[in-house]
């Protein structure tokens, strides 16, 4: 029997990776990386590689990468409360609220004190109102927001609710904010760079953005694409014990 025979014979794949995805990469660039390194392996071409929850080409951090059957959990893990480590220049503002555009400078009165800073962050604690970035992947009459900004246009983003559960500051120097956050799902961290700023009368501009925990899973157990092997067997991988109830509906899904 061949090696292409027997994975036919075998359950369809089912699996997940933790990714410590890189700099300057799309999280859709991080699956298709991976898609090409299933396929080397004897995936079938139309093999399905999704992903948790969307970090920005600018932004680094956990990715947790679903496989074949296991893409059915993507809206459980995209639901998992997250965790991130952020750098927010108050000193600068811009269109796209990070690094993407020319950081502008702003005039500041006076720098805001660390009691300042904490009176602020208060009010963004709990469930709170949150317009997205113009610049985002947010859908508007069937086009991407960001697609939309590039080409000048306006998109008309509403706000809506989202949860935060901890803002922690772990530095302060002007200009530069250090925070740790814990929130739910949809919470766009550049979002709330700008909006701190406002509530500050300062600027607000991301430059530093680290997804450090989704759910249960956290960047320490992630590995980076260059530490994976150019070619992966799809019928090796591995579910977290939750998910084990995926590889059985794989058993039976498979003819």
């Amino acid at each position: 029997m061949t090696t292409q025979n027997a994975h036919q014979d075998q359950p369809a794949p089912a699996g997940m990776l933790l990714i410590d995805k890189p700099f300057g990469m799309t999280s859709m660039g991080v699956c298709t990386r991976i898609r090409g390194k299933l396929r080397a392996g004897g995936a079938a071409k139309r093999i399905k590689v999704g992903h948790g929850g969307t970090l920005d080409p600018l932004a680094t951090g956990l990715l947790v990468i679903l496989i074949g059957k296991a893409t059915k959990r993507c809206e459980q893990v995209m639901a998992d409360t997250k965790e991130y480590t952020t750098t927010i220049n108050l000193a600068v503002r811009n269109d796209t609220y990070d690094l993407e555009s020319e950081p502008i400078p702003v005039s500041v009165d006076r720098s805001p004190s660390r009691d300042d800073i904490d009176r602020a962050l208060r009010a963004f604690v709990g469930l709170i109102q949150q317009t997205p970035p113009a610049h985002s992947a947010m859908k508007v009459g069937g086009h991407r927001a960001y697609t939309l900004a590039r080409r000048g246009e306006v998109p008309p983003l509403e706000p809506r609710t989202v949860r935060i559960d901890t803002l922690t500051v772990t530095n302060y120097e002007w200009p530069d904010l250090e925070l740790a956050i814990t929130c739910g799902k949809g919470t766009y961290i550049r979002s709330l760079a700008r909006d701190i700023g406002i509530a500050l009368n300062t600027g607000g501009v991301l430059t530093a953005l680290r997804r450090t925990r989704t759910g249960t899973f956290h960047v320490d157990d992630a590995v980076s694409l260059e530490d994976l092997p150019d070619t992966l067997d799809p019928h090796a991988l591995t579910l977290p014990a939750g998910f084990t109830d995926v590889q059985a509906q794989s058993e039976t899904d498979s003819p």
